[in-house]
């Protein structure tokens, strides 16, 4: 077992982990943040993505023990001060841009990241971003929708599918 310490949501934290331990494990498993989603584990459906260091990251590709230091925000995180839901987890919601949900964590997060380093992207640009979430319910043109909408633009320009 090895010592890990990190910030998690603005909080620190730390813990004794195996050395095979997957931060999305870690995140779910002793941390009790089970918004963080495991779907392959093999990187293949951006259900875990969490961001570590301001990064994109599919935790069930990082060691507990990598993230050792990291500051790490969850989808658990991104609601605003006052238990509000944010910006594009509003969008979400109003834009029909979940079904079953257990993609929403991941496609919030990557849309986050998305938005903090394009605060307008073009409609292929949302899409061709989101390419490493995997969605089996929208079709992901709601999605699109609400990653629009979050960044105040017309969500009318969508084509239909």
């Amino acid at each position: 077992m090895s010592k890990v310490t990190m910030t998690v949501n603005g909080r620190a934290t730390s813990g004794d982990v195996e050395g095979r331990t997957l931060l999305s494990s870690y995140l779910r498993d002793t941390l009790g943040l089970t918004g963080t989603h495991i779907g392959c584990d093999t990187s293949q459906c951006g259900t875990c993505v969490v961001h570590v260091d301001g990064k994109v990251v599919k935790s069930c590709t990082m060691l507990a023990l990598e993230a050792d230091g990291a500051v790490v925000d969850t989808i658990e995180g991104q609601a605003n001060a006052d238990g509000s839901l944010n910006v594009i987890q509003q969008a979400f919601q109003d834009h029909h841009g979940l079904q079953c949900g257990f993609c929403t964590p991941g496609m919030v997060m990557s849309a986050a990241a998305l938005l903090k380093d394009n605060p307008k992207p073009s409609e292929s640009e949302i899409r061709k971003y989101l390419e490493g979430n995997l969605c089996r319910c929208t079709g992901y043109h709601n999605i699109v929708k609400a990653i629009l909408a979050a960044s105040g633009q017309d969500v009318s320009v969508v084509a239909a599918e």
